[in-house]
């Protein structure tokens, strides 16, 4: 072997060698996501990770939430084909919560009064489908497939692949852990922290959603024993973003219009179809990212209202001093943050360049 044949090799392992140590110095995160879409809190949540040079994302397990799981798989294939990322898998998971349902939510409110926003069951109210009916999708249909596999397989899979490595970032309901935690009661212990968006304690705001019923939250009353089973697990961390900081957050028209001067398709995807709100979801993966941004944090033993009552799919939260003791889960809660790093973040995260793209979609 001459003098060149050998540099050139020492090369190439030297690269190989660079590739190899920036992988392991990713931090690997599953998205289990409700995947509602084009556009809104969901998708950007997606962005916000994907777009991080920071992450290795294993995989994006759906579920029913927002929007019914097939549509939401579709609008998340769809996604990584415009910004470039096929390779990463997007796993289907549940379509039905555990025990409720939309029928027993349509008596309950005979009793107990009408629900605001029921996500796929009732939202958007002219727009309002199946199961398993795909609308037209104003962003073009995929031609890349889900991965066959499930989602509760493939997020207990990872976690025993990788022990003590994997962040599992869950923004819907929590049916998929709920069943992961069911088919492999250790999986909890094995990831390194479980990143919550969920809950509501004591919001202060004037939305008539939260005002008048201050613990309901979407994600942990969709699926109230699943959150319960959650809530419950053995962690070795748990993060939560609830409605109470998420609601001093907001995508205005200004926010769209920093994001649309970005020229990345992932910039131009979030300007045609941000939907003005709050910044649920992206606040949880953002805030994952530079902890920085929450300014201030307690800590509190979480639950959720299984009776079937009034109060049902409802937050509970104690203190050290006045938790019942049965199980319920320590969780570190962001309480406030710094809205203009937030925003300046998120801004960078929506118009950098996608890591690993390849192959953009128009």
């Amino acid at each position: 072997m001459n003098w060149f044949t050998r540099l050139r090799v020492l090369v190439a392992l030297i690269a190989l060698s660079s590739v190899a140590l920036n992988a392991q110095g990713k931090r690997k995160v599953i998205i289990d996501q409700d995947a509602s879409g084009p556009g809104g809190s969901d998708m950007q949540a997606i962005l916000s990770l994907v777009n991080s040079p920071e992450t290795d994302v294993l995989g994006i397990t759906i579920l029913t939430g927002d929007a019914w799981r097939d549509e939401e798989v579709q609008h998340t294939l769809r996604l990584m084909e415009i910004i470039g990322r096929r390779d990463i898998p997007v796993v289907p998971g549940a379509v039905f919560p555990l025990v409720n349902s939309k029928e027993f939510i349509e008596k309950w409110q005979t009793f107990y009064g009408k629900m605001v926003y029921m996500g796929a069951w009732n939202y958007p109210p002219d727009k309002v489908h199946g199961p398993y009916e795909i609308p037209p999708m104003p962003e073009g249909k995929p031609t890349i497939k889900p991965a066959d596999d499930d989602a509760a397989h493939f997020i207990t899979r990872m976690a025993r692949k990788y022990p003590h490595e994997v962040t599992v970032y869950a923004a819907g309901p929590m049916t998929n852990l709920a069943l992961a935690i069911a088919l492999d009661p250790q999986f909890p212990e094995l990831v390194k922290e479980l990143v919550v968006m969920g809950g509501s304690i004591n919001p202060q705001t004037s939305d008539p959603e939260f005002a008048l019923s201050p613990n309901h939250e979407f994600n942990f009353w969709m699926d109230p024993e699943a959150s319960h089973a959650v809530l419950h697990a053995h962690w070795p961390r748990v993060i939560v973003t609830t409605v109470d900081i998420s609601v001093k957050t907001r995508m205005t028209d200004d926010l769209i219009g920093q994001i649309r001067k970005g020229s990345t398709p992932a910039a131009q995807y979030v300007a045609k179809y941000a939907q003005a709100g709050y910044l649920w979801d992206e606040l949880a993966a953002v805030a994952w990212l530079d902890p920085s941004i929450i300014t201030k944090w307690k800590k509190l033993y979480l639950d959720v209202n299984t009776d079937r009552g009034a109060a049902y799919g409802t937050t509970l939260a104690w203190d050290e001093k006045t938790h019942p003791g049965m199980g319920e889960i320590l969780a570190e809660v962001q309480d406030d943050l710094d809205k203009d790093k937030f925003y300046k973040v998120y801004i960078g995260l929506m118009t950098r360049p996608t890591p690993g793209a390849k192959d953009p979609a128009n």
